[in-house]
């Protein structure tokens, strides 16, 4: 069996070193127990992070002792990328799996449905990591504020890691020499290849600087707002990522309901933080060496800003118009519809209203978010998405077409993006990758309608959501939950799929890779 795939040990070495690696993350929030000890009754025991981490420890030593590291061809290295994320989403399940869940969660999981809510399944559990490291946001947990304070911590800290990518952290970490490259690639997919800084680790470690930065700055912004500091923690985490977990059943919505007088405050800075995180890294750091133009300079940007202000125009005239006085003050009505599109464009996730419900947002509203669940936000940021980078590369394409008709046969026809010809290979991946996301989004729209009882725009708008890391969707929370094993096992892929977008997951399906 091993000289069946001698070809695939630096594969399988890599995922070792990865795993080694990620179990000291593992147990990060047993710093947290030290700090949130009675926050929701009884703490969970140690034990939850304790053995996650030797075994994603022994496992990892195991395979990189046993398996040769070495250069990495573009196939090894989305499979590096692929099953890396799989394996890193099964250890960080285990949390979730082996702690008890508080009386309190438990009856408020029971009246949702469960048969036992007292236990995580292992694959609700699996799902959990999944949509953390993915930065979905897709929730299996009921009864959020009765859960303990580090497991609150680690789901948090998971959309984190995965916002900027967790073998980017491992770049970071420990430097993979000439690997470091191409295994970069496989996780980002990057459209283009313009970097912040010669080399490649000097990139990753600018592109950190600014995230843990954000992280910061968000962090300081929500404790000046009276947040907690944990629940400022937890949220500065998810917010920076784009990945949308809050510490609530009713997500940001909550504080509202729950009386907390900035609640305005908050949902201003957290849209902030959703906007910066949904904007290139690469504008970031532009901008903060001197050139404040570059959030105007390109063409991506330009879509972004149309996208931001022409949804939230759309969104608010649907809501004022339908709910008038009704709904609220109209600076609430404004507010709320910024919000929620705020955090469709940004694929975040967070909520102030329930979706899946008719009561607030309508046909337009409704239309809109499903637009901005596909589209996403820009290349080389948190967000997940098509990317709109894509959308302005296939928006030329088409163009183009249109001119060649009317043009001279001999007319030579060069497609240019912010002054720069695109090569052709480039829009040939676009557009393989948008067949690819529209047919993952269809092909789990028919699953999800042929094992549930959800409609037609209910079970496409799961997929979306899933497939672009975004979390809500038009299918209720408790609907969500009691999905059937399949549906659940199908989102799991379609957030990896997502998150990676698409290739590399494709390729674990494709016997050439592996012979």
């Amino acid at each position: 069996m091993r000289n069946r795939f001698r070809h695939l040990a630096p594969v399988f070495g890599y995922i070792g070193t990865l795993l080694m690696v990620f179990s000291a993350l593992v147990l990060l929030p047993l710093l947290v127990m030290l700090f949130t000890a009675g926050k929701a009754g009884p703490e969970v025991s140690p034990v939850i992070y304790l053995v996650p981490a030797v075994i994603s420890f022994l496992v990892g030593t195991a395979l990189h002792l046993t398996f040769r590291h070495g250069n990495l061809t573009a196939s090894q290295s989305m499979l590096v990328c692929a099953l890396g994320w799989l394996a890193v989403s099964g250890v960080g399940a285990l949390p979730f799996w082996l702690a008890e869940v508080p009386a309190a969660a438990a009856r408020v999981r029971h009246a949702a449905g469960l048969s036992d809510g007292s236990q995580i399944s292992l694959l609700d559990a699996y799902f959990e990591a999944a949509a953390g490291f993915t930065t979905t946001g897709i929730t299996m947990l009921q009864g959020l504020e009765h859960f303990q304070g580090s497991l609150l911590f680690w789901r948090s800290l998971a959309q984190w890691f995965g916002g900027l990518g967790i073998l980017s952290f491992f770049i970071l970490v420990l430097f993979s020499g000439g690997a470091a490259h191409t295994l970069y690639g496989a996780e980002s997919n990057k459209i283009f290849s313009k970097r912040p800084r010669p080399g490649i680790f000097n990139t990753v470690k600018v592109l950190w600087l600014i995230y843990i930065g954000f992280t910061v700055a968000i962090f300081a912004a929500l404790l000046a707002c009276r947040v907690s500091v944990f629940e400022s923690l937890n949220l500065s985490l998810t917010c920076a990522s784009t990945g949308g977990f809050a510490p609530y059943d009713e997500s940001v919505g909550h504080l509202a309901a729950a009386g907390f007088p900035n609640y305005r405050l908050v949902e201003y800075v957290l849209m902030a933080g959703m906007l910066l995180g949904s904007v290139s890294f690469l504008a970031h750091y532009r901008f903060f060496s001197g050139r404040p133009a570059t959030y105007f300079s390109t063409e991506e940007i330009r879509l972004w800003w149309l996208l931001l202000f022409a949804g939230v125009a759309l969104v608010a005239l649907d809501v004022v118009s339908h709910r008038g006085t009704s709904g609220g003050s109209l600076e609430e009505q404004v507010r709320s519809s910024a919000f929620q599109t705020v955090s469709f464009l940004t694929t975040t996730g967070y909520a102030t209203r329930d979706i899946s419900a008719t009561g607030y947002f309508y046909g337009v509203s409704r239309q809109v978010f499903l637009v901005l669940m596909i589209m996403g936000g820009c290349a080389g940021s948190t967000s997940g998405g098509y990317k709109l980078h894509r959308v302005v590369i296939l928006a030329k394409a088409l163009a183009a077409e249109v001119s060649r008709a009317v043009q001279p046969r001999r007319a030579v026809r060069v497609l240019r993006v912010d002054g720069e010809m695109v090569d052709p290979e480039e829009v040939r991946r676009a557009a393989a990758i948008l067949l690819a996301w529209l047919g993952l989004i269809v092909a789990g729209g028919i699953v999800t309608a042929a094992f549930s009882t959800h409609g037609a725009v209910e079970s496409f708008s799961g997929m979306t959501s899933v497939v672009s890391n975004i979390g809500p969707c038009y299918i209720s929370r408790e609907g969500l939950v009691l999905l059937h094993p399949v549906v659940k096992i199908v989102y799991i892929l379609g957030m990896v799929a997502g998150r990676l977008e698409i290739l590399p997951v494709l390729l674990l399906f494709n016997r050439r890779a592996w012979s």
